[in-house]
């Protein structure tokens, strides 16, 4: 028997002990699938703001609840490396049984007698207390303290990302509101274009040509409509996931105005860049793994050094029927021992060079992975930058085709009416005036997703 089962083994799908109260969670509840703890904000019955959108995210996300455990679990390992430091104290058992008959005590003088059996029972408090260790301990403990420090701004970049994804979602939402209340417009105003062409045709002023094409163009409005509402329903359900609900897209509304943004003037690049360097705590986190790595490698290099311990010991010795015991000796005695335990590494197999070996590539993949990472803060601020330009001129040009379009529209179906225009030219107008004000809106929205998406990258 090389082991044992635990009595009562961790369950994997149980929840966490830490996690805050909640509501009690059945099996056909509607927040999560079964066997999973809910939410721990509930989902509002009014229209969500942006503000609350937030708040909800970093509730429930549960991206965010494992950053927040993987912190801790460093925390954790800082506190082992630094208990490792300190004097650590064990309780130790042991039953012997020997073929021959042992002395319960190692003589202390010649000629002393002693008590004798093959049934032997121990116990010791053993104290240890590292004096040496090449300041491997050290080394480890401040390696531990660094990665705590990088698990904690990789918690906070984490609800940086999340901050954004939902203030891109929410946006793209809005924008897409206005876009198929601007279908919806669009196929009602052909709808009643259809009346006056069918009022025109009674009266023998327009040809059933011109019934038709509008049915088509009408149609192809309808068809529209229906990509955009499927395109809502998929946002709609990219948000919920966000927020950390399964099954209450239909309870999800978002509600707040999408305007455009006050004009900002922009710094240079390489301000931007200099900021994310020094402040985004992903850089923080890497440059923090980084030195982290490099106390790895001197803690390995330690394996080269002996080490030096005090320890001390104290327990009891007990003869179990014992074969001979002198007159006046007893079954049961004392022992203890003090000193210092010197441990000087000869041979180890090529281990210790293997450790350090690892703990150098390490080391270098780390640095390699800090250059990875300062290369994309150069792509997340230009990309950014240059959104937030694209965007701005797009607005200005997409509020000058709107207005240009809406008055196009007027002035082709007061030609029509007249009977100076086309069916074509109407449906042509009608059609780049929805174009515009969808791609007005979505204009707006990527203006407001670059600016976040800049205040991330930085």
């Amino acid at each position: 028997m090389t082991g044992c089962a635990l009595v009562s083994p961790t369950d994997p799908d149980a929840a966490n002990a830490a996690r805050p109260a909640v509501a009690p969670y059945h099996a056909t509840g509607r927040d999560g699938p079964p066997g999973r703890p809910p939410p721990v904000a509930p989902l509002p019955d009014t229209p969500l703001t942006l503000a609350q959108a937030t708040e909800l995210a970093l509730a429930n996300n549960p991206e965010i609840a494992a950053a927040r455990h993987d912190a801790a679990a460093a925390r954790e390992q800082y506190r082992q490396a630094f208990g490792a430091r300190l004097p650590s104290l064990r309780a130790s058992g042991a039953y012997m049984h020997h073929l021959d008959d042992q002395r319960l005590l190692a003589a202390r003088y010649n000629g002393e007698t002693g008590v004798f059996g093959d049934d032997i029972f121990g116990g010791d408090l053993v104290l240890t207390l590292p004096l040496f260790t090449g300041r491997r301990l050290i080394n480890e403990a401040r390696a531990a303290d660094l990665l705590h420090e990088a698990a904690q701004h990789r918690l906070t970049r984490t609800r940086e990302e999340l901050v954004f994804n939902v203030a891109s979602v929410f946006h793209s939402l809005l924008a897409q509101h206005h876009v198929i209340e601007s279908v919806a417009f669009s196929q009602q105003a052909l709808e009643e274009h259809r009346k006056r062409v069918d009022d025109l045709i009674a009266a023998q002023k327009a040809a059933r040509v011109d019934r038709l094409r509008t049915e088509v163009r009408l149609a192809e409005v309808r068809q529209r409509a229906v990509r955009e509402q499927n395109a809502q329903a998929i946002q709609i359900r990219l948000l919920a996931n966000l927020l950390g609900f399964a099954n209450q897209t239909a309870d999800l509304r978002v509600t707040g105005q999408i305007e455009t943004l006050d004009e900002v003037a922009l710094a240079p690049t390489e301000h931007y860049i200099a900021q994310a360097l020094q402040e985004r705590p992903d850089c923080r986190a890497a440059r923090a793994a980084l030195e982290a790595q490099a106390r790895s490698v001197d803690a390995a290099r330690a394996g080269y050094s002996p080490t030096v311990s005090l320890q001390g010991a104290y327990g009891g010795r007990w003869a179990a029927h014992p074969t001979d015991r002198p007159a006046g000796s007893r079954e049961a005695e004392d022992v203890g021992r003090i000193g210092v335990v010197v441990d000087v590494p000869i041979f180890e197999g090529g281990r210790i060079a293997a450790r350090v070996a690892e703990q150098r590539a390490r080391l270098a993949a780390a640095q390699e992975r800090l250059r990875r990472l300062e290369l994309q803060v150069w792509l997340d601020v230009e990309t950014a930058l240059l959104n937030i330009a694209a965007a701005r001129e797009r607005i200005a040009a997409a509020r000058a085709a709107l207005a240009q379009a809406e008055e196009s529209l007027r002035i082709e179906r007061e030609k029509y009416d007249l009977g100076k225009g086309t069916i074509l030219d109407v449906l042509d107008a009608q059609s780049a005036l929805l174009d515009a004000q969808t791609n007005y809106y979505r204009a707006l929205a990527d203006l407001h997703i670059a600016r976040a998406s800049l205040a991330l990258a930085t």
